[in-house]
């Protein structure tokens, strides 16, 4: 019997994949060829989707693009040789791209299915809770601050403070928060997880609300994400039937549940303040800080707010240890990061690395350069409040410091390419109306500012005289200034970046001197 996999996940989806799956029955049934079809998670090689898997003693060879009307050539091929169809790559774990990546978040990715007990336990699934439970509380919390885990969001925040910080806090009733709200353009991994390996993100949840205090956790997801909300549901009922969750999480006697909660497409909602307002069911409104809510978050009560990566990354942590997880990346930047490729890229997708490779390696290397064919113009790194950076420091370490030194940020992984084509005028102006239809309105800086941003930009690509220009030029630099030093929260305070980069390196589209980007 042939054993075949096809993803399920949703952008497989969209180009295909249950054309292909439903055609692959179609056609077996009609030759009365026996098959075992199996939808599993996607490997994140979006380029080759629908990506056809064929599991043999020696591995999986692998087939994609694939359409509909290929299903009966592909079936002919497996009934003598495979590696002869137009379509066949090889074995799948030695395509270039997947084989140089360092997967520990993503190392299920497009092999397991994603609502499968067994195939979760069976590499490795709940080591990481059992583990926990062994050490206790205190231990594990030691843990997840020796493993140097960081947010991986925008601030880039050691997890293992936050995490003493509510296990600290004397309070009856504790949370724990999982900000799964998405929006970044070019993003997403979160998604990919949620709908691939929702048992992962289960287990860092439970490892985190049993460590700190917690007897209550929330995943908080974009409401455009109806498959991961669907599957996450799922997961839930069943870990809860297993045991994993409820009164006795994993066998631990102490009680930590879970649910979903589906946000209504707020932007701001990704900041975690406003998130907690939303959850509570309020307008998604930022909070001033102090208090933290690491002391006053969910109902004035402690909690422990992370985004999906960095909770799924504590269950390795537990399972394999702090030093295991040490061993990846450079300097203060340490573990692996799911880096996403989007945009004008020949190979877009996912790869999982450790800190410290470069933005070349990315770009060029896993992605191939730019689709169009077109020479490359930039990279916006870390969704749209990320700066453009130029490919004169395509050489840049992807790390936090080195990147914040050059006036970028990381944020959530998410790299969208563009070539050179692109207008960088407009996209700051993109960049301040983003920012004004997002606001949640409650800074000057930020409701006010952004809104005069675009009317600056305006009157500079207007512009015919070139003092008037330098002019506006400069007024949105000192706009750009106070976004970054005065808004209450990154949304404002981040806007500069992607305005800021691209007056200083695409100064010709502004209408200005070249000189512009020495200074």
């Amino acid at each position: 019997m042939l054993r075949l996999c096809i993803p399920c996940d949703s952008v497989a989806r969209a180009v295909g994949a249950d054309e292909v799956a439903d055609s692959l029955l179609r056609e077996a049934e009609r030759r009365q060829l026996p098959i075992e079809l199996l939808r599993t998670s996607s490997r994140g090689l979006y380029w080759l989707e629908p990506l056809l898997e064929l599991e043999g003693p020696e591995g999986r060879l692998g087939f994609g693009p694939l359409t509909a009307a290929d299903v009966p050539s592909v079936l002919d091929a497996l009934a003598g040789n495979a590696g002869s169809h137009p379509l066949a790559l090889g074995p799948v774990e030695e395509i270039p791209y997947l084989k140089s990546q360092q997967r520990l978040l993503f190392a299920r990715a497009g092999i397991t299915r994603p609502l499968s007990l067994e195939d979760y336990r069976a590499r490795g699934g709940f080591e990481g809770l059992d583990r926990a439970i062994a050490l206790g509380g205190e231990a594990t919390v030691a843990a997840v601050l020796d493993s140097g885990l960081r947010g991986r969001g925008g601030a880039a925040f050691p997890a293992g403070i936050k995490w003493r910080t509510v296990r600290e806090a004397g309070a009856g009733q504790k949370y724990v928060v999982c900000n799964a709200d998405e929006g970044d353009s070019g993003t997403f991994a979160d998604r990919m997880l949620m709908e691939g390996d929702p048992f992962l993100l289960i287990e860092g949840m439970a490892i985190a609300g049993l460590a700190v205090g917690a007897s209550m956790g929330y995943v908080y997801v974009r409401s455009e994400y109806p498959d991961a909300i669907d599957t996450l549901n799922q997961a839930l009922r069943i870990a809860r039937e297993a045991g994993y969750l409820g009164a006795n999480a994993g066998g631990s006697g102490r009680a930590f549940d879970l649910d979903v909660r589906v946000g209504a497409g707020a932007y701001i909602c990704g900041e975690e303040t406003a998130l907690l307002d939303s959850l509570e069911g309020k307008r998604g409104t930022v909070r001033a800080k102090p208090p933290l809510p690491a002391l006053q978050g969910l109902f004035g009560l402690p909690t422990l707010v992370h985004n999906v990566l960095t909770l799924a990354s504590v269950p390795i942590i537990l399972a394999r240890g702090a030093q295991f997880y040490r061993d990846f990346g450079m300097g203060r930047s340490l573990g692996t990061m799911p880096f996403q490729l989007a945009g004008n890229i020949r190979h877009g997708g996912l790869v999982e690395r450790a800190f410290g490779l470069t933005l070349r390696e990315l770009v060029e290397g896993y992605g191939g350069g730019t689709a169009s064919g077109r020479p490359l113009k930039a990279a916006q790194v870390g969704g749209p409040l990320g700066a453009w950076v130029p490919p004169a420091q395509f050489d840049t370490p992807l790390d936090y410091e080195a990147f914040a030194a050059m006036g970028a940020m990381l944020g959530h992984g998410g790299v969208v390419v563009a070539d050179d084509s692109l207008d960088m005028a407009r996209m700051a102006r993109f960049a301040l109306q983003f920012c004004a239809e997002e606001s949640c309105g409650k800074c000057t800086p930020c409701r006010i500012g952004s809104t005069r941003g675009v009317e600056v930009v305006d009157r500079l690509i207007a512009s015919t005289n070139a003092a008037a220009r330098e002019e506006q030029a400069e007024l949105l630099r000192d706009l750009c200034d106070t976004l970054q030093s005065g808004s209450l929260c990154a949304l404002g305070g981040m806007t500069s970046y992607p305005v800021a980069s691209a007056l200083k390196h695409f100064p010709a589209d502004f209408g200005l001197q070249t000189s512009e980007a020495d200074q």
